[in-house]
């Protein structure tokens, strides 16, 4: 699949760095930035994306909808794309439950269009630092060909819908449920003033738990998904 047109909703940090991956490939990629930030519109700009206002306006000329949004906002905004009439390819990048994923698919698919389901881990890519794009689905590898060769590597779990979103979730339970434990942990240290001490003997014996414990202050904008 070369120089397809993308819908890309939308041009957050991930979205627009996965958009910009699609845009070096060849591909067209269109945005809907009505309403949405200064900082979104800069974003989209600096990716390359071309904006056509609405979404209605952006998926209409779309073959491809690439949905990257906040985990709570992934039904609605498979809703808004299947009630466009979007008969195309409908790539659902977001952190949802796999039982999500499989509901977003039947919203997609009752209206006549194909649904991949995706899972992505690591920070935005850019070059130099790949990020990685899980996906499942009957479809998958004619995603996997959108990015071939891009800083979005790809990985076809040759599965069912579900299979990307179980393993997106299995992976931050670590990554994030750790942390959680941790800073309960932590919590306590402090509040009985031996966090000092703790910190230290954890320099020595545990390195990597001190910067675990500090990686959600490294980016405020994002830790309260932590």
């Amino acid at each position: 699949m070369t120089n397809s047109t993308i819908a890309l909703l939308h041009p957050g940090d991930m979205g627009s760095a996965i958009g910009a991956c699609a845009v070096r490939r060849g591909h067209k990629v269109l945005c809907a930035l009505q309403g949405r930030s200064e900082s979104s519109q800069q974003r989209a700009k600096t990716a390359g994306l071309q904006d056509l206002g609405s979404l209605e306006a952006a998926v209409a000329q779309a073959s491809v909808v690439l949905s990257v949004c906040p985990p709570h906002g992934a039904l609605q905004l498979a809703r808004r794309v299947a009630g466009c009439g979007f008969k195309g390819l409908f790539v659902d990048a977001n952190a949802i439950a796999p039982a999500t994923a499989r509901m977003a698919a039947r919203i997609i698919e009752d209206a006549g269009g194909a649904f991949v389901d995706g899972g992505i881990v690591g920070a935005p890519p850019q070059p130099g630092m790949p990020g990685r794009l899980y996906l499942s689905g009957d479809r998958a590898a004619e995603v996997v060909k959108l990015f071939e060769g891009s800083d979005t590597h790809t990985v076809d779990m040759m599965g069912p819908v579900g299979k990307a979103s179980a393993f997106k979730a299995c992976f931050a339970s670590w990554t994030k449920g750790t942390w959680a434990l941790l800073a309960s942990i932590y919590s306590v240290a402090q509040a009985e003033g031996v966090d000092d001490a703790l910190r230290a003997h954890w320099s020595q014996s545990h390195p990597d738990l001190v910067k675990q414990l500090d990686a959600p202050s490294l980016n405020p904008a994002k830790a309260w998904r932590w």
